[in-house]
């Protein structure tokens, strides 16, 4: 399946693509010298994460969100949340691995799963012991046993490290995960092929300008759809690709939050450049959103730090600060948890911040900055 760029309309998108340029190079500037681009990024990722579910067609509050990451959840998670937090692993992978990793074939093995089956990395008994005599092996058979189930087990360890470093399997291995029944795999829809006829459009989109060739990008990707199990996966490699670029180096684009607001209609016209100059309206609201954000937590720093003056040296409140500002919503226990004090003491450093609560719930109460 080939994605054709022959026929695409430059001198058409030139206001947009100007906009769309204008619009990152500002909020990257903003972010990379911001005193608050810690906390920026990482809330990034929760919002994002739920706009990815949002434009998939589903629905997850951020707050249960962040309760899933930290392990404090109120209730048992759901189908979507499950999700939705493996999107946000996702996105953190991306941002601490090498900008092109994701765009590359190890790093879409890793990020698709297709890393051949943990168990054919056992290790079976070495060939001295299956050589051996006879009567050597009944009489070390115990004692050989132990031996080889801890190397089968360090075996699947260092494999799996491998894998979440983001490596490949070993050559000559097998890739295929062993599905007759076809559960997780579609045997009429070939995702490596498909996945290779996207990468193929990243050469192409890499004589574009960088926002219209993430837009390409993004265009392919939705419609070779290389991964129906991980449709979500397409946004977050186009972030990457923009990190890649250089086109936004000081954190990775919130895509999603800007999809949400663009209607339906025209994000899955069936006009193509309808489609791409959704795309490029997206990312100008998606920056236009991250700038008020940076003013809105930069408001909430300066009026939070007006209420450590004349307090000790030794006070937690800088630390419930920093979380505060990297979380969409906190609970006790996670300043409990993040300072080291008691759910009470959490408590009153909540008051003494003036924090927003946030959920108006009786239980699992959550607070914020807006």
């Amino acid at each position: 399946m080939r994605y054709d760029l022959t026929t695409l309309p430059l001198t058409t998108f030139l206001p947009a693509i100007v906009k769309a340029e204008d619009m990152l190079a500002r909020l990257d500037e903003r972010v990379l010298r911001h005193v608050v681009a810690e906390g920026f990024r990482e809330r990034g990722h929760f919002f994002d994460a739920a706009g990815a579910l949002w434009v998939g067609g589903e629905l997850v509050h951020v707050e249960d969100l962040v309760l899933h990451d930290a392990r404090m959840d109120a209730r048992a998670p759901t189908h979507e949340l499950t999700i939705a937090h493996a999107v946000l692993r996702v996105r953190r992978r991306l941002w601490n691995a090498d900008p092109s990793w994701g765009l590359e074939a190890a790093g879409l093995a890793a990020l698709s799963g297709d890393v051949g089956d943990v168990e054919d990395a056992i290790t079976r008994r070495p060939a001295s012991v299956e050589m051996a005599e006879p009567d050597a092996q009944e009489e070390d058979e115990d004692e050989d046993d132990f031996g080889v189930d801890f190397a089968e087990i360090d075996a699947i360890l260092a494999r799996s490290e491998k894998i979440l470093s983001g490596g490949v399997p070993d050559a000559g291995r097998p890739e295929a995960i062993d599905d007759p029944l076809a559960l997780v795999r579609d045997e009429d829809w070939d995702e490596d092929e498909r996945l290779e006829s996207w990468r193929a459009v990243i050469r192409e989109a890499d004589l574009l300008p960088p926002v219209l060739g993430a837009a390409v990008l993004f265009d392919a990707w939705e419609r070779i759809e290389p991964l129906r199990r991980q449709h979500w996966l397409g946004g977050l490699l186009v972030s990457a690709y923009l990190r890649s670029r250089g086109k936004v180096t000081s954190h990775l684009f919130c895509l999603n939050i800007g999809l949400k607001a663009v209607r339906h209609d025209r994000r899955r016209a069936s006009d193509r450049n309808t489609r791409l100059a959704a795309f490029l309206e997206a990312m100008v609201l998606s920056a236009e959103s991250g700038l008020k954000e940076l003013d809105r937590l930069s408001l909430a720093k300066l009026q939070m730090e007006l209420r450590l003056k004349d307090r000790r040296s030794n006070s937690s409140l800088p630390e419930v600060i920093d979380i505060v500002l990297s979380r969409p919503i906190v609970s006790t226990k996670m300043i409990a948890r993040h300072v080291g004090v008691t759910p009470r003491g959490a408590l009153n450093l909540v008051s003494e911040l003036g924090l927003r609560e946030m959920t108006g719930r009786g239980r699992y109460r959550g607070w914020g900055v807006l």
